[in-house]
């Protein structure tokens, strides 16, 4: 094994060191708060939210387990996310690659870009009713709107040298496109897609406000309505840490796809 990869395995056990280490810290933190301090009075400890979290998978919430919640949420979120990734990489390269596209779509985007996915909850019970397609909607635009501005700034910002060099060596049009312009744009994608994945983990909660006996965005509104803030937490942590898992499944297939830019990660 060369020194190189040695080093590069080393500093990764190290990140993953650090991560555990911080993790840890966090948690101890948060018991010795609640132990020690007033927080305790507002605020359960990490043990009884994992305990609850351990028995909620055995035991429902409402009408289903743990488990069974992040199913729904996950599917939900999935569906949405892949509807905005469906429309807004091609629009972001519509925009970025071509000159009429930007002229008639950005002035449109650029006006809906602000609205967030909250805004949307009354029309999408006025469009799609009050069941899952209204769900898909108000997460599909939340996640959208990162995915289609992060694609058009990677098409706009393709290295005219680049550009320049391909025609030199007869690429007509499309293959610079292809072989040029996606490439280039690919990383501004994928920092897109984790955005907007982000987005769309935040907006399932508002997205399961709308009619829902299921999720765990339905678990967090109704804990909340109860005051049960065991319940809240168990929704929070689930979404962080399949939150996490995703995120960290997209990283990995951006590294397969973009090794040549990600350094030392």
């Amino acid at each position: 094994m060369s020194s190189r990869s040695i080093s590069i395995a080393g500093s990764r056990t190290e990140v993953v060191l650090y991560a555990v280490a911080a993790l840890a810290g966090f948690f101890i933190v948060w018991q010795l708060l609640v132990m020690y301090t007033a927080v305790g009075m507002v605020m359960p400890s990490p043990i009884e939210v994992v305990e609850a979290m351990v028995a909620s998978c055995a035991d429902p919430i409402g009408s289903k387990t743990l488990p069974m919640h992040i199913l729904f949420s996950l599917r939900r979120v999935l569906i949405g996310y892949l509807l905005a990734v469906l429309i807004g990489i091609p629009v972001g390269i519509l925009m970025g690659c071509f000159q009429v596209g930007e002229a008639i779509i950005k002035p449109v985007f650029e006006i809906f870009r602000p609205i967030p996915g909250l805004a949307w909850i009354p029309l999408a019970i006025l469009w799609f009713g009050i069941g899952e397609e209204s769900k898909y909607f108000i997460i599909c635009v939340s996640a959208a709107v990162s995915i289609i501005l992060n694609t058009y700034e990677g098409a706009k910002s393709v290295d005219p040298t680049l550009v320049g060099a391909a025609r030199m060596l007869g690429a007509n049009d499309f293959q610079v496109f292809v072989f040029v312009t996606i490439p280039s744009s690919v990383p501004h994608i994928f920092a897109g897609l984790q955005v907007g994945l982000s987005s769309s983990w935040m907006a399932v909660i508002a997205a399961e406000m709308i009619r829902s006996s299921e999720g765990t965005g339905w678990i967090i509104t109704t804990g909340m309505d109860s005051g049960n803030t065991v319940q809240i937490l168990i929704g929070m942590v689930s979404i962080g840490f399949i939150g996490l898992i995703l995120a960290s499944l997209l990283r990995g297939l951006e590294k397969k796809l973009c090794t040549w830019r990600i350094q030392g990660r």
